[in-house]
């Protein structure tokens, strides 16, 4: 199994960016997927997570609004839209898949790599 996240890179505060993550070798639609992130220093956090469907997704308070999880089965693909972008969205983001819905972190079963995400002031 292989979760690929892309897309990172270097913003200014305000801007936008579009995260992907390509899975291969996972039956993706029997996944709930899941983006976390991780900054310096920091435990790593839920971000949002989005139903085998997509018709359901759950965002962390801090990104509602400014952040949007999408999928495309068709595709094994999964996204994340950001947009107004604050310095303290600066992290690893990870993409990662689930077999339940809105479980903790460590039940998540597969984990991408991570891309770096840095947003300037």
């Amino acid at each position: 199994v292989q979760l690929q996240a892309s897309g990172g890179g270097l913003v200014q505060a305000g801007g936008s960016l579009r995260l992907s993550c390509k899975a291969s070798q996972l039956t993706f639609s029997a996944y709930v997927m899941g983006w976390f992130r991780q900054a310096p220093g920091k435990e790593r956090e839920f971000v949002a997570a989005i139903t085998w469907t997509g018709s359901s997704k759950y965002y962390a308070d801090s990104v509602k609004g400014r952040l949007t999880i999408s999928r495309d089965n068709a595709k094994n693909a999964l996204y994340l839209q950001m947009n107004s972008l604050k310095p303290e969205d600066t992290a690893v983001y990870y993409c990662a898949a689930a077999v339940r819905w809105l479980v903790r972190r460590d039940e998540y079963d597969y984990w991408g790599q991570g891309t770096q995400v840095t947003v300037s002031s």
